[in-house]
């Protein structure tokens, strides 16, 4: 792979956040063309101009102005609950993702999630991921459930180090030695990358908790082959699917061995084609590119691919993946 600059995508990206502003500081909405584009603030507006100005190293505001910023995350928090809502996700996704950008500026929601106390036992945590997750049939869509409990009430500081141990004991005893990803069901009913995404969802909290994958290998074995094809669904909209995948690997090779060199070309041979993907975009027009939580996606995917091959992908300033912060995407 050929060095790349990726400066002028990165200009894109700050220019595309500005666009998105509603004229003062941490107000933000999520579309700006199409049927969605409302001009009102939006959760997944405010949350993820944030990331996205943390990950191209464009953070630092001015002290009133973060005031004023976190007051709007803040405000969108449901004091009776203690979640977040948004039309296009689960609460539960809407709730964690706005925590985890509350996180950046070094601070909290308001309020306790009194909506997912039931999940503080170890009974309550298992049943609920024993029932309200299909795993066998929508493990990607569902993984927002699994996934951003955990990330909900750590972020409140509502469980313990035991409470921690009773997730990932459960994560340990159900991942499939198929795939390597999380799996509870009889039956796989779902195509390959759908087991993925869904498990992307835990392999970030399991990093960040500095937690070991029972099977690496087999998620290697797993994803190398979508990293080759050229198929659908990756590539074709800005989004998540391919940070998904390329994380999922790079994480995995923290963990093993297994086909090293392998993973680090078939890597290489992704970001080419991630980047002139990226690079064909019209950054103007392209409704996925002026959506900021898919645009966050998309520049997760950079940021990973730029860790994961250095030298390779570069920057006036590298990119900075938030899930080396904390967790949740």
């Amino acid at each position: 792979m050929q060095r790349r600059n990726i400066d002028p995508l990165i200009q894109e990206i700050r220019a595309c956040v500005d666009r998105h502003n509603l004229g003062r500081p941490g107000e933000y909405t999520r579309y700006t063309i199409g049927e969605q584009a409302d001009g009102r603030i939006n959760a997944y507006g405010v949350a993820d101009a944030a990331n996205l100005l943390y990950t191209i190293h464009d953070f630092r505001q001015a002290q009133a102005d973060r005031e004023h910023w976190i007051r709007v995350l803040q405000s969108l928090q449901d004091p009776d609950t203690g979640m977040y809502s948004e039309p296009t996700h689960h609460t539960i996704h809407t709730t964690a993702h706005c925590m985890a950008a509350l996180e950046l500026f070094d601070e909290k929601p308001l309020y306790p999630c009194t909506y997912l106390s039931d999940c503080l036992t170890k009974e309550g945590l298992y049943h609920r991921l024993e029932t309200e997750i299909d795993f066998e049939a929508h493990p990607w869509r569902d993984s927002h459930i699994g996934a951003g409990l955990f990330v909900a009430l750590t972020m409140t500081d509502a469980v313990d180090l035991q409470w921690k141990d009773w997730y990932f004991d459960w994560f340990w005893q159900n991942s499939s030695p198929v795939h390597g990803f999380a799996f509870f069901g009889k039956e796989m009913k779902a195509a390959p990358f759908r087991y993925m995404g869904g498990g992307f969802h835990y392999l970030f909290n399991h990093e960040a908790e500095h937690r070991p994958l029972r099977y690496p290998e087999k998620i290697i074995d797993w994803c190398l082959p979508m990293l080759r094809d050229e198929q659908k669904p990756f590539l074709q909209n800005c989004g998540f699917i391919e940070v998904d995948v390329v994380y999922s690997v790079t994480r995995a090779m923290r963990q093993t061995p297994h086909r090293f060199q392998e993973a680090k070309e078939a890597l290489e041979l992704f970001a080419n084609r991630f980047l002139d993907f990226m690079f064909a975009r019209d950054f103007q027009n392209d409704p996925a590119f002026n959506d900021l939580h898919r645009l966050f996606g998309s520049a997760c995917c950079l940021a990973e691919l730029q860790s994961a091959l250095p030298g390779k992908i570069v920057s006036s300033k590298p990119l900075r993946l938030v899930l080396d912060r904390r967790p949740f995407i």
